[in-house]
């Protein structure tokens, strides 16, 4: 069992149960070895105080009072000894006379008791009459998490979590990052690719971090449907995220830049990938320096071009040229000015690939500081085939 299933507290004694003994006038041969146990407890020698609890338990004739002080003190000792059949045995004795909130701490208790024990057909047992009397704490969602999967039960769990990711965004609420992840790996094992590449994109969304980027954007672009036209927009994201790191993916990555006409972004990639070390070094420095080369002379004439390449694209009937090179401005470092001549290709028409336009217009606006209208156009981004994603993820990333 999970180490974490270990700190579940009984919280029983600091109910002032401690002194209940004196306060309910129970025979001294019960109620000093209970207030005993009180303070061993308190001490945090709990075994010890156990033993006491067993003294007071030996006395013949008790009352109810007596029984249930007992049961109490027992509850608390075992569990903090680690005797959890004892504590079990206790908190059911206490448990057959409650009802409402009481009960359903209770039944959280010897939930997490029994799966100490290893007896997850009595925690479950105890965990459904927990949430039954109302009870929903962070430890009885932990508890179905952990007996969710000791059942090997994935489906269950993708439902189960499911359900609690969708009912904490249709409150407005960010997920908790445990349910995405429980739903995550149900759905991996299930064999349900897409859904748990979706579960990743919330986790990149509502949990930012490094791992959750890596992963998804490993599988991004082996979801069914993905283009591989977005293979280039995919690396862009893993180098804002900080996951590119291999001198292969800086080459590839450059390369694909040059083959898209965008040598400056190209010039970029390399250099970056020189900074970090993954370029310039080992026995392919030589054609690093080549691929470096190769950049800055077509980023060079592209300086020199891209004036005439934009009036030719002006002329044309449709506005596909000037989205390209709008975007290729953009990668030279005029963003408002490629955002403009992107525009004007999209009112233009007869685009090829009109949610490409858009995701490109989007692009160019955030790079030009226009968050504003950035993120109105990417979120406006529609389709299956890659770009609504990339949009998606470009406002994640950044």
């Amino acid at each position: 069992m999970k180490t974490k299933l270990r700190t579940v507290a009984l919280c029983l004694v600091a109910a002032g149960w401690l002194s209940v003994a004196g306060a309910q006038g129970l025979r001294a041969e019960i109620g000093k070895p209970l207030q005993q146990a009180g303070e061993l407890l308190k001490a945090g020698k709990a075994r010890e105080a156990l033993a006491k609890v067993r003294e007071a338990e030996s006395v013949g004739g008790r009352t109810a009072a007596e029984q249930q002080t007992i049961d109490r003190m027992k509850a608390a000792a075992a569990q903090r000894a680690g005797d959890y059949a004892a504590a079990a045995q206790a908190l059911e004795a206490l448990a057959a006379k409650a009802s409402g909130n009481e009960l359903g701490q209770l039944a959280e208790q010897l939930a997490a008791a029994y799966a100490q024990l290893r007896n997850n057909a009595k925690a479950t047992e105890w965990l459904n009459k927990a949430v039954a009397a109302g009870n929903n704490s962070a430890t009885v969602k932990q508890l179905q998490g952990y007996l969710q999967s000791a059942s090997g039960d994935y489906s269950a769990i993708a439902r189960d979590a499911g359900a609690a990711v969708a009912a904490a965004e249709s409150a407005g609420r960010k997920p908790e990052e445990s349910d995405l992840l429980r739903l995550a790996d149900a759905q991996q094992r299930t064999g349900n690719t897409n859904g748990y590449v979706g579960t990743l994109e919330k986790l990149v969304t509502y949990y930012p971090k490094k791992d959750y980027w890596t992963a998804y954007l490993g599988r991004l672009q082996r979801r069914s449907g993905f283009a591989d036209r977005f293979a280039l927009d995919v690396m862009r994201l893993k180098l804002a995220t900080g996951t590119l790191g291999k001198t292969d993916e800086y080459m590839e990555m450059a390369q694909l830049a040059l083959q898209a006409g965008l040598p400056n972004e190209a010039v970029r990639i390399v250099e970056q990938g020189y900074k970090t070390g993954a370029l310039g070094t080992g026995a392919e420095a030589s054609r690093h320096q080549r691929l470096r080369d190769l950049a800055q002379k077509q980023a060079a004439q592209q300086k020199a071009d891209i004036a005439g390449q934009a009036d030719a694209a002006n002329a044309e009937k449709t506005g596909d040229d000037l989205v390209k090179v709008g975007f290729a401005y953009a990668s030279m470092g005029d963003a408002a000015k490629g955002a403009t001549l992107i525009q004007k290709g999209i009112a233009k028409g007869g685009l090829r690939r009109p949610e490409d336009a858009k995701l490109r217009l989007g692009q160019a606006q955030a790079q030009a500081g226009q968050k504003a209208a950035a993120a109105q156009t990417l979120h406006g981004v529609k389709g299956n085939d890659g770009a609504a994603d990339i949009a998606r993820l470009w406002l994640a990333a950044h």
